[in-house]
């Protein structure tokens, strides 16, 4: 829908004019490096707009040396993980699957069995959106490569569903917030379940048709089984307008999306991420510290909240309601360690240290 992707110039939004020049030099100076695509939004008009060449990979598959436009779908990755957290606010508000406070085991009648462990009979849905089940689950610290990666052992077992549900219990459920793309896969499956649709589809009908996404894509297994965690593909445009979405209270063109309540409950700081993280209902909950030039000798120092989605290689979304703003990330560190590092300093050193 090229009609809502209006570009304004950087100086008319709030930027300093070289704002596309810091972008420039942060790649020369080797402090960017294998990005793909970064956008970056203020209201509804879009400030900077940027493709490149790399290497690339379809959820582990090469695709060889790509050129990146504005109708190329990537992986998001984990990203994947914050937009079935919003399918699941629009399940619930259509009356289609059970409140985060429902009993996470009634969803999986086929195993039912395991409620006659008190820890896993104790089990929410709000354990699995918040990512507090108390599991043992490591996909942190071994490498996506690695078969014994929690992630990619469930791929592997012959029920995904069982293998997530009978992992160890090590923390009271609530206790605690471990990454867990199996919690993920769970709530894709109650979505499907629920509304009758695969996950895709109902992404479609529900999310992406509204928002006027161009193509979109993502991967299953053999079964035709979504991976809910880390399979979707997107274009940075269309990862770009889900971020406006969010500014917007979960409407477009004034119409409801995603609920205001929804979005309320996705952005509250339920768990600890880390000493500066927290996490929502699949979103990250960051603050932001930086200067604001406000002339030629001034500058004020500022602190804003934003909301994430991340994904492994360097994507990232994040939202800065305070701000008005939407930076989207797409790149191809996938694995590396500090793959983190990219993005984050085209928001810090590029996009927050270029207002004024």
């Amino acid at each position: 829908m090229s009609g809502d992707w209006l570009p304004i110039a950087p100086e008319k939004a709030g930027f300093a004019t070289n704002l596309g020049e810091r972008l420039d030099q942060a790649i020369l100076d080797k402090r960017l490096w294998n990005i793909h695509g970064v956008a970056v939004m203020r209201g509804d008009r879009v400030v900077l707009e940027r493709y490149f060449r790399g290497q690339d990979h379809a959820r582990g598959r090469p695709l060889g040396e790509v050129s990146f436009g504005a109708d190329t779908l990537h992986d998001l990755r984990s990203v994947s993980k914050s937009i079935v957290g919003l399918l699941y606010g629009i399940a619930l508000e259509r009356g289609k699957v059970p409140p985060p406070e429902a009993p996470l085991l009634s969803s999986f009648p086929a195993h039912a069995g395991l409620a006659a462990d008190p820890g896993r009979k104790g089990w929410t849905l709000h354990h699995a959106l918040s990512m507090t089940m108390g599991t043992d689950w490591d996909e942190l610290s071994v490498p996506y490569t690695d078969p014994s990666n929690s992630e990619i052992a469930m791929d592997r077992a012959p029920d995904r569903y069982r293998y997530v549900l009978e992992r160890p219990l090590v923390f009271k459920p609530g206790q605690r917030w471990v990454y867990n793309g199996g919690a993920t896969a769970l709530l894709g499956r109650v979505i499907a379940d629920a509304t009758g649709k695969s996950l895709h589809d109902f992404a479609r009908e529900a999310l992406f048709d509204p928002l006027g996404f161009g193509p979109t894509e993502w991967l299953a297994d053999a079964k035709g089984d979504a991976f809910a965690a880390s399979g979707l593909r997107l274009s940075l445009r269309d990862l770009a307008r889900l971020g406006r979405l969010m500014l917007r209270g979960g409407k477009v063109a004034g119409k409801g999306v995603v609920s205001r309540e929804w979005l309320a409950r996705s952005t509250t700081p339920y768990v600890a991420v880390d000493e500066v993280r927290r996490y929502g209902y699949h979103w990250y909950l960051n603050h932001f510290a930086f200067s604001v030039t406000t002339g030629p000798r001034w500058s004020r120092n500022r602190l804003e909240h934003a909301w994430g989605a991340y994904g492994n290689g360097g994507q990232r979304l994040w939202v800065l309601p305070g701000l008005d703003l939407v930076v989207a990330v797409l790149a191809g560190n996938y694995d590396d360690p500090e793959q983190w590092v990219p993005p984050m300093r085209f928001l810090r050193e590029v996009v927050l240290a270029s207002l004024e």
